[in-house]
């Protein structure tokens, strides 16, 4: 992925850009090798948070996208990323939960300091995750600190 030109152009910018505009490095010759394939014009698109981006490549034979195609293929990646992306919001209980946790309290502290079981918290805690798509509830607090729900 780091050598590919239109991966390294998402990850640092969002928007929609012509293969023939892509400024980044190509040491590997990703793009002439899509031309071997008959790629020859093309377009990046990226949308999305740094810890939930969406990146995509699209390629043309004949011609170059207009910038109308571009901008419909855009909003179709973005309202695919919109669609798959993690919910934004949370409950006040799982809020309170991930804050006292991201504070640095233990779940048994966490716990008492609500007034709740352990098993209780981490039912918050969990369901926090699978709200916001993640694995770990360090996942789970730092992509609520990036939605600003923390």
């Amino acid at each position: 992925m780091q050598s590919d030109p239109l991966v390294v152009w998402g990850v640092s910018n969002q928007g929609c850009t012509r293969w023939s505009s892509l400024t980044v490095p190509d040491p590997n010759e990703v793009l002439k090798q899509a031309r071997g394939f008959n790629l020859n014009y093309g377009i990046a698109v990226s949308c999305g948070l740094p810890t939930s981006r969406t990146i995509g490549g699209f390629a043309k034979a004949d011609r170059e996208f207009t910038d109308q195609e571009m901008q419909d293929v855009h909003e179709a990646v973005l309202h695919i990323h919109n669609e798959t992306a993690p919910a934004a919001n949370l409950t006040d209980t799982q809020v309170a939960a991930l804050r006292l946790v991201a504070s640095g309290k233990s779940t048994a502290q966490a716990a008492a300091d609500l007034g709740i079981s352990e098993r209780a918290l981490k039912s918050r805690l969990k369901t926090a995750g699978e709200r916001l798509l993640t694995r770990t509830t360090a996942e789970t607090i730092q992509l609520a600190i990036e939605y600003k729900l923390l």
